[in-house]
């Protein structure tokens, strides 16, 4: 096993371990492959990906991340949910965190969370109640633009 993917891999484990979360092959799969990942990923490219596991157990995973604060949900503007890795700093006893803008690259369709660009602060009007935003520019990623 190559040094790399061997430190990926304890590192999913220890982001387990720290929200208290039971060991298995498909949670730690599904970590290690988030980490891995420089883009989001949707469900059925998650699929493809982690063939040893069902559509059922992967989806009750990403969702047990969803409510953990593991990962986070990207709207695409194609319709298509994707999910990234959270920060540090979100949990289920909080709102999301990542409340970062994301970029989908028009030509190589990637979508890449830009932690360094914040949604500012969004008053609603009384009686409404936040619980999450999302905020995609569309653009072109500086990978395209090299070619």
């Amino acid at each position: 096993m190559p040094h790399h993917h061997r430190t990926t891999q304890q590192t999913a484990i220890q982001l387990l371990q720290r929200r208290q979360l039971r060991l298995t092959a498909c949670r730690i799969s599904v970590v290690h492959n988030l980490l891995e990942q420089k883009n989001a990923i949707s469900q059925p490219e998650l699929e493809n990906e982690l063939q040893d596991f069902d559509r059922v157990t992967l989806y009750r995973t990403l969702h047990t991340f969803l409510e953990k604060g593991i990962i986070h949900q990207i709207y695409d503007d194609s319709g298509v949910i994707k999910y990234a890795l959270c920060t540090e700093h979100c949990d289920h006893d909080h709102l999301h965190q990542d409340e970062h803008v994301h970029f989908k690259c028009m030509l190589c369709k990637q979508i890449t969370c830009v932690d360094s660009v914040s949604i500012p602060t969004i008053q609603l009007p009384q009686g409404y109640t936040f619980v999450d935003a999302n905020f995609l520019v569309r653009g072109i990623c500086s990978g395209c633009q090299k070619k």
